[in-house]
């Protein structure tokens, strides 16, 4: 009786844990984002200049040419108010 319940069960337990890990390895990818992009300012002072930046906060700041170069921020509208910081 035991060996009958254990041939029965044995491969829906595969089957369950397959799928589970499907799912969860298709969460974990659409959980990782994009980082933000960056913008600094042009000449005629709109902020529209695409830098890669950062939005977690791990020192220093995001800037045009890595560690030199016009500081870059968040675009919100029009506007560039958000400080972001260079990607790892």
């Amino acid at each position: 009786m035991k060996n009958l319940i254990l041939r029965n069960i044995a491969p829906l337990a595969v089957i369950v844990m397959g799928v589970s890990g499907a799912f969860l390895t298709t969460s974990m990818q659409s959980a990782a984002k994009a980082l933000p992009n960056g913008y600094t300012l042009n000449a005629q002072g709109a902020c529209n200049v695409e830098v890669n930046c950062s939005n977690i906060n791990t020192r220093p700041i995001c800037r045009q040419f890595g560690d030199t170069g016009p500081q870059a921020f968040g675009k919100v509208g029009n506007n560039c108010p958000t400080e972001l910081y260079k990607p790892n």
